[in-house]
């Protein structure tokens, strides 16, 4: 696992785009502070960039880098989940600009499952996480459903996880409202 986050945050750095597993699907991922791998990430995907795409954190402090203000409701939902759970928040900073929503919004998920959470660690910046598969398109659960022309895409395809057969779920996802209005978005 280790050799293989290590290369993962070389190609990253160097603005190269990933396909690994995180603590929901496999996603498409790269440095979410560099607007041209994003871009890359919309291309590979077939996707307009005005749908926005979430990132990944290895820690719920490191949410505030990324948001001019995190409602007091975020840390107790943070803690309290049992599942992996992305929360949209209004006012992102410190990312790339054709990664946010339309309105300056961005969903943010602590990651808990091990490799992503190392790489995340490792990378020391937020990774930008969308399913493997091409917009509108089912979303793979599994490495053996993703797509060879997603796998051809990217710089870089990861080993680890590869054999896993469970079924993982996409995260639930819910917005917050600056003064702690919770919308539910995705169970």
């Amino acid at each position: 696992m280790k050799d293989e986050i290590k290369k993962a945050c070389e190609v990253m750095q160097q603005g190269g785009v990933i396909l690994y597993p995180t603590d929901t699907v496999w996603g498409i991922g790269c440095d979410a502070t560099n607007e041209e791998a994003v871009k890359r990430v919309y291309e590979i995907k077939r996707r307009t960039d005005s749908k926005a795409m979430l990132v990944l954190v290895d820690n719920p402090v490191k949410v505030s880098f990324y948001v001019r203000e995190v409602p007091n409701v975020a840390w107790d939902l943070i803690d309290l989940t049992d599942r992996p759970l992305t929360i949209v928040y209004d006012g992102a900073k410190n990312l790339a600009p054709n990664l946010t929503g339309e309105d300056g919004s961005i969903g943010i998920r602590v990651t808990a499952e091990e490799f992503s959470k190392q790489l995340c660690f490792r990378f020391r910046k937020p990774i930008v996480s969308t399913s493997a598969n091409i917009s509108g398109e089912p979303a793979p659960a599994r490495f053996c459903e993703i797509s060879e022309e997603i796998k051809q895409a990217v710089d870089y395809v990861v080993n680890y996880r590869r054999q896993e057969q469970g079924r993982p779920t996409p995260s639930s996802i819910i917005r917050l409202g600056a003064h702690g209005e919770v919308a539910i978005i995705r169970k």
